[in-house]
């Protein structure tokens, strides 16, 4: 199949976890009710974002919320990108990304590489490393569709990373990603257009919707940016699903017509690199 729809759940996360988590599951059974193939949660989406939370709802695996999503993917015969959640792994806490096959089961695991430690005068501070580890693994999954590379948030400034999972064949990137309103009205769109444009794939960016509620103010406007780096579906600040339908003949024709990844000079990066 070259083309298939992604839908992103676009929920508002509060501090009721099992409300948080039963939200989810209804909005997953609405995107793939609308024909979604692939369904995507935001970053933290059963845990408000701020860092005394984390060890709080911080689960094992397999655990309630996971457990969740490895029952809806089999019942209803979807891949889930499984947005983010605490994950305790021994002493440490991780953010992290499940994703599951059309059977329930794992087919990846990424834990957010590069933490969110950011002090932006008059903006926001946080710094993620007080709680959470960081991973060490690119996370690029195979399915029936298309190889899809994996991020969360943070994660998608580096465009090394993103670059990584292109030349492992990934021809759609999914970050789940909580930017705030510092920097999400100023670069987010930018970014999810970017990285599409860079890598010549579909970049689809999977944000919470704003709760003025919590001490977090997520930007939201998920959006997916195809290869030519156009926006082609966005959401506002607020609840909903946002859906894109994906024609993996664009990633072929765009990759033809203007071959920046046969272009890369790797001779002269690598004498840049001593």
């Amino acid at each position: 199949m070259e083309t298939f729809r992604i839908g992103i759940c676009q929920l508002s996360v509060t501090a009721d976890k099992k409300a948080n988590v039963e939200r989810a599951k209804q909005m997953i059974r609405e995107a793939v009710h609308n024909g979604s193939h692939i369904v995507v949660l935001p970053e933290m989406f059963n845990c408000p974002y701020e860092n005394k939370y984390f060890p709080l709802y911080a689960e094992d695996f397999p655990g309630e919320t996971t457990d969740m999503m490895a029952g809806l993917a089999k019942e209803l015969g979807i891949y889930i990108v499984g947005g983010s959640i605490p994950e305790k792994d021994g002493d440490v806490i991780f953010n992290t990304c499940y994703i599951f096959d059309i059977e329930g089961k794992v087919i990846g695991k990424h834990r957010k590489m590069h933490l969110f430690d950011i002090d932006v005068e008059g903006g926001i501070r946080f710094k993620e490393s007080d709680s959470l580890g960081s991973g060490k693994a690119v996370t690029v999954v195979e399915t029936k569709y298309c190889k899809i590379g994996v991020a969360i948030c943070y994660d998608m400034r580096f465009p090394e990373l993103m670059r990584i999972m292109a030349l492992e064949g990934a021809e759609v990137i999914i970050v789940p990603a909580a930017f705030n309103m510092t920097t999400g009205p100023v670069h987010w769109e930018l970014l999810a257009r970017m990285r599409a444009l860079d890598n010549q794939v579909y970049f689809a960016a999977a944000s919470p919707a704003r709760n003025l509620d919590a001490s977090y103010h997520s930007y939201g406007h998920s959006c997916i940016a195809n290869p030519w780096g156009t926006i082609i579906s966005q959401k506002d600040e607020t609840e909903g699903i946002v859906y894109g339908d994906i024609d993996l003949s664009l990633v072929v024709k765009v990759r033809r017509e203007l071959p920046l990844l046969l272009h890369r000079r790797e001779d002269v990066y690598e004498l840049i690199k001593k």
